[in-house]
């Protein structure tokens, strides 16, 4: 089924119908979407400033520890409320530049994250006072790209 129709079938389910007619509705999930957005990027983003020098008083490895359940956990709203926004006007999203753009971001921090922790961060144990020079690349490269899905994300109102 070509992506337009499926968007097509989703924008007719009945909780898409809902999510578009009941006024508390979209704003409700929207909230939770970014209440978990900001327990997520809070938590990624005081990962990323450690990694970049700020609290060398905490280990890396003990902060990770902390701060990474915070983070999966806050995927378990971010994702249906994340789904169901999209489900309320699929076709109108699939065609909006920011909307595939944040998408796109997302995925890039994804993948940042993943060559991090299969990379640099597999030797924090061995880390002298400061992060070395690729851990320090990925923690900005996470931070600017954070950044930029938020912006995204706010431009959706007015895109």
């Amino acid at each position: 089924m070509p992506l337009q129709d499926a968007a097509s079938v989703a924008a007719s389910l009945p909780l898409a119908r809902a999510l578009r007619e009941h006024a508390w509705l979209y704003p409700a999930i929207e909230t939770l979407h970014i209440l978990g957005f900001a327990v997520l990027v809070g938590a990624v983003a005081m990962f990323d400033l450690r990694v970049l020098g700020f609290g060398r008083q905490l280990p890396v490895r003990a902060l990770a520890r902390h701060l990474l359940p915070w983070s999966a956990g806050s995927m378990l709203l971010v994702l249906p409320t994340g789904l169901l926004l999209f489900v309320a006007d699929p076709l109108a999203l699939l065609v909006n530049r920011i909307f595939l753009l944040k998408l796109g971001l997302i995925l890039a921090a994804g993948l940042n994250a993943l060559a991090f922790h299969a990379g640099p961060y597999r030797q924090a144990d061995a880390w002298p006072a400061r992060a070395p020079p690729r851990a320090v690349l990925h923690a900005l490269l996470s931070l600017g790209l954070w950044i930029a899905v938020i912006a995204c994300g706010r431009l959706l109102a007015y895109f």
